[in-house]
């Protein structure tokens, strides 16, 4: 295939959204996919409904090696298949990659790949769900940030968030993007273990004074992994992080379930991708996530007990489930 503007590795929710706006605002783009989600994608296109309703169709590979060329490629598989999903576009020619998955070691990863140079970090703030029948809900269109790793404020970063911005799907470009993807993944550790355990939709359990309480001492165990890496927690993301680790734990609990409660009025029916991946039985993000934060506490000789605890209950619920 010749050389396309955007090439999307990972045609579930968020990938698959972000596709078929790209395609309807006139942007040449490629989903890689396999199996029956590429079936689906060639049969009926990309069939977003929620907050908005619309079917697209979109050109599709089967097989990655395929790609010769793209000037974005937005990685948006599990994390479990990273490295597998990245090892067939080694000989692409690739202008700037970036990945929209769950974690920090995501950049790491694509580096590696396409090297640094090519890498900008980013984070999706959106949330969609992808249903049997190939149609994806489109739930929450918060904002998708990218921003250059050393922390400048690139023309590139700026050109892609502005396109896809332009497509229907909210993106902004940052300069503190390490920062915000840091904030982000402590706020989804807490989340995807309290979907994990209590299988509920995500108002519910943010607005428990139990859970929210647990999840406050969650945000504060990965808020210590952070500044051993340098970097100071925000207030930019789903939750307030930064203000749960300052102020007092009953006024962190507060702010907890004030976020429940405007989740419950907004999006009701949101829930985590990893309760998504439960009920249907598919694997869920454990070792590039939970592990990978035991395994970096470790490293640095951190006391993290409650991340360290929960993360091999969530692997043995995900093994007892399959």
């Amino acid at each position: 295939m010749d050389k396309v503007d955007f090439a999307i590795l990972g045609s579930g929710a968020i990938g698959s959204i972000i596709g078929a706006h790209l395609v309807r605002a006139g942007r040449n783009v490629v989903m890689l996919a396999r199996g029956n989600r590429a079936q689906q994608i060639k049969q009926d296109g990309l069939c977003i409904t929620g907050l908005v309703e619309f079917s697209q169709a979109v050109s599709v590979l089967t097989e990655p090696t395929s790609l010769r060329a793209a000037d974005v490629l937005i990685m948006a598989t599990k994390t479990q298949d990273s490295e597998l999903a990245l090892a067939p576009l080694r000989g692409a020619s690739i202008g700037t990659a970036f990945s929209i998955q769950n974690g920090i070691m995501k950049n790491e990863l694509l580096a590696d790949c396409f090297g640094r140079e090519k890498v900008l970090g980013s984070l999706a703030d959106t949330s969609g769900e992808l249903l049997p029948s190939g149609k994806i809900i489109f739930s929450r269109n918060a904002n998708v940030y990218v921003g250059e790793l050393d922390g400048s404020n690139s023309k590139r970063a700026q050109e892609i968030a502005g396109t896809i911005n332009a497509s229907g799907v909210r993106a902004t470009s940052v300069v503190e993007i390490q920062r915000l993807e840091w904030s982000k993944f402590a706020s989804w550790v807490g989340m995807m273990i309290l979907s994990v355990t209590t299988r509920a939709s995500t108002w519910k359990y943010l607005i428990d004074p139990g859970s929210a309480l647990v999840l406050v001492r969650l945000v504060r165990e990965m808020a210590l992994l952070a500044a051993v890496h340098g970097v100071e927690l925000s207030d930019r993301s789903v939750l307030p992080v930064a203000a749960l680790c300052l102020n007092s734990e009953q006024e962190a609990v507060a702010a907890i379930q004030r976020a429940g409660n405007q989740l419950k009025s907004t999006s009701p029916g949101h829930r985590m991708s990893t309760l998504q991946d439960l009920e249907a039985g598919r694997a869920l993000e454990v070792e590039e996530t939970l592990g990978w934060v035991v395994r970096m506490a470790k490293q640095h000789n951190l006391s993290l007990p409650l991340l360290s605890s929960f993360y091999p209950l969530v692997a043995a619920i995900d093994r007892i489930r399959r």
